[in-house]
């Protein structure tokens, strides 16, 4: 458990784990360096076959023309196809068997080197032949021939490929002879071009397709005949055309009987809208009258102005107060009463004559009539055409599905006619090629011999060796730090077990000043935790404790009773509980191990865990902390002891001195 703070905790993992460092890494190069000369070698033969265009690759009809599913790609590559029959089974099976022959008769290769790898190599070989056969015996797996085996191995070194759009084959096979690799490549050529023209041979294809085509030309001329004995039957070249026609015929006619519809409606309404203005006019009109004022009225008025002249008379003698005045006023308003209610004129004579609207109405309902008989009848002309046209298209329709029905087998069979009269050239044609034993793969660069290995890279592996080894030092390093239990400082321990650290004291060494005065700064620092006020007053028990024997539990004892005396504290090492003034220091190590720890602790008012850095482990400490916790109830602080500086002191001056300058 290692707090990582900066790159001094770092170097502290390095000087730490610097025997696994210098381990891993050493035997990373030592590895790498046996595997650069040990490791069988690896050689590699090239070789490239052109698909010439033009002719079909594998097949002796494009797939294209019997699909019986549909392909992701719109376009087929053929050398696809080229690539499976090169690495397929039969051909991988007669090379196996033509390379063991080779192999049977094959000499030793010459140098002390290559012939010792040749023999130990066919020792393995028989070793691991042994444990087959063995294996064999009891059915744990099945039997199997050197042809089955070879052709396996053979199969996985064995690569073909092709870049996207190009018709050339690239070949290439590894195997641990540059020599053996160009023979093996060579044969397989060879054994793929001779089992690919026995493949591909066209005999028996040209009497099928020439069978084929004449089957498919007599049935062409049977549907055509029957597609024509039903379109005599409607009366028209063709149903699709018939169906078009009938329907915008009836679609005009629709239309037409909708607006006689429409028309009838609109007469019916004008009809009866002119019979009720009729019924609403006279016959005749009054085509001259004269006027003359109404002589009454003229009387009246006189008679007025005359009353009205008495009473100017009378005011001159009476007031408006007298009865003669009051009796004229009430004469005079009753006559202007009578003026009001008699008119101002009268007629004296009028002259009468027949009534043009009425005639001119009466002649337009007539007109309406007339017209609206001829609409009614155009609509029942066309609702009888309407009906004969869907009669029409009723029987055009029942035909249509079998019309239907022969177009499509008409043209399934006239695109079969054309593949198979297609496939009847081809088939032609190859037969006349087979004969020749022509074919459309070309080699345009024979099967290599390349010296220079692939594998192992000797110089590369030697340059990277060191590089790598440091990389898996540094690795191993890192797994051994997630793995490490062990306590080496008390950076996590507050965090880790949820108690105080005290004090972290250092490894002592007299042969440095600098050593003692860490330690002793230490040591001070656990002085300075003790609770002064309880010491004066009631005095304090401080009990010591560790997981197992040698964590310096005595020896820190010692050195804090020494600092307290130096203090001026009174101090003990066990005896008699703590007086008012003093200090009792209870030494009890070995907890895990001792029952005397247990008895002596029980006095103790604060107890503290001693932990031995770099040897005590987290799950020692938790174990001791959870004896102490069960029996005590409480566990008050930690104190690390032999906190050792891995790093030393010159590589840290060489970093402040690089430190400073930069």
């Amino acid at each position: 458990m290692i707090e990582i703070r900066s790159l001094r905790d770092l170097l502290r993992l390095l000087f730490i784990y610097q025997r696994e460092f210098k381990l891993a890494a050493l035997s990373a190069v030592v590895i790498i360096v046996l595997g650069a000369f040990l490791l069988p070698a690896k050689y590699e033969s090239n070789a490239r076959l052109l698909v010439k265009p033009g002719r079909d690759s594998t097949l002796p009809i494009e797939i294209s023309n019997r699909q019986a599913l549909v392909m992701p790609s719109t376009q087929r590559d053929p050398i696809v196809d080229e690539e499976r029959l090169l690495t397929g089974r039969p051909i991988v099976r007669q090379v196996a068997e033509r390379y063991l022959e080779v192999l049977a008769n094959r000499p030793p290769p010459e140098g002390l080197w290559k012939r010792t790898k040749f023999y130990v190599k066919k020792a393995i070989g028989a070793v691991f032949d042994g444990i087959r056969v063995t294996l064999e015996t009891f059915g744990v797996i099945e039997e199997t021939t050197a042809v089955e085996r070879l052709a396996k191995d053979l199969e996985k070194k064995f690569e073909v490929t092709h870049a996207a759009g190009s018709t050339v084959m690239e070949i290439s096979f590894t195997w641990s002879e540059p020599e053996v690799a160009q023979e093996v490549v060579k044969a397989w050529i060879e054994i793929y071009m001779e089992e690919r023209t026995q493949a591909l041979g066209r005999k028996s294809l040209y009497a099928f397709y020439e069978a084929q085509t004449a089957d498919s030309a007599a049935q062409i001329k049977s549907y055509k005949a029957q597609i024509l004995k039903h379109l005599n039957e409607i009366g028209a070249s063709s149903i699709e055309d018939r169906l078009q026609d009938l329907s915008e015929r009836i679609n005009v006619l629709r239309g037409e009987r909708f607006n006689s519809i429409r028309l009838i409606a609109s007469s019916d309404s004008a009809l009866e809208s002119t019979r009720q203005q009729l019924k609403g006019l006279p016959r005749e009109i009054v085509t001259v009258r004269q006027i003359a004022l109404n002589p009454a009225q003229q009387d009246l008025r006189r008679l007025l102005n005359q009353k009205r002249l008495e009473r100017a008379d009378m005011m001159r003698t009476y007031t408006d107060d007298a009865p003669p005045v009051k009796a004229l006023d009430a004469s005079i308003r009753a006559l202007e009463k009578e003026v009001q209610d008699e008119g101002a004129t009268v007629q004296s004579s009028e002259d009468r004559a027949p009534n043009t609207l009425t005639t001119h109405l009466e002649r337009v309902l007539l007109d309406e009539t007339s017209n609206n008989a001829a609409l009614r009848t155009q609509l029942a002309e066309q609702e009888k055409q309407l009906a004969e046209l869907e009669a029409q298209r009723r029987e055009a329709l029942d035909i249509e599905p079998t019309l239907a029905r022969l177009q499509r087998e008409l043209n399934a069979t006239e695109r079969n006619y054309a593949l198979y009269v297609d496939s009847l050239e081809k088939s032609r044609i190859d037969r006349e090629l087979d004969k020749s034993q022509i074919s459309n793969i070309s080699v345009i660069e024979e099967a290599t011999y390349n010296p220079g290995r692939i594998f192992p890279k000797t110089l590369l592996m030697l340059f990277l060796a060191v590089p790598f080894g440091l990389a898996v030092g540094l690795l191993v390093v890192y797994l051994c730090y997630l793995l490490d239990q062990r306590i080496h400082d008390g950076g996590l321990v507050e965090e880790k077990f949820g108690l105080p650290l005290w004090t972290t004291l250092p490894e002592l060494s007299n042969s440095t000043a600098e050593s003692s005065n860490a330690f002793t700064a230490s040591i001070y620092r656990l002085y300075g935790l003790l609770p002064y006020a309880r010491i004066e007053e009631k005095g304090l028990t401080l009990g010591l404790t560790s997981a197992r024997h040698g964590e310096g539990v005595t020896f820190i004892i010692e050195q804090l009773r020494r600092l307290l005396e130096e203090n001026g504290v009174r101090v003990r090492v066990g005896g008699e509980p703590a007086q008012p003034g003093e200090v009792v220091l209870l030494d009890a190590p070995a907890l895990l191990d001792s029952r005397e720890a247990f008895i002596a602790l029980r006095r103790a008012d604060l107890i503290a865990l001693v932990v031995e850095a770099q040897k005590s482990t987290v799950p020692v400490v938790e174990h001791a902390l959870t004896i102490l916790t069960t029996a005590f109830g409480k566990v008050d602080g930690i104190i690390i002891n032999r906190r050792r500086f891995e790093v030393p002191s010159k590589v840290l001056q060489t970093i402040a001195r690089y430190r400073s300058a930069f």
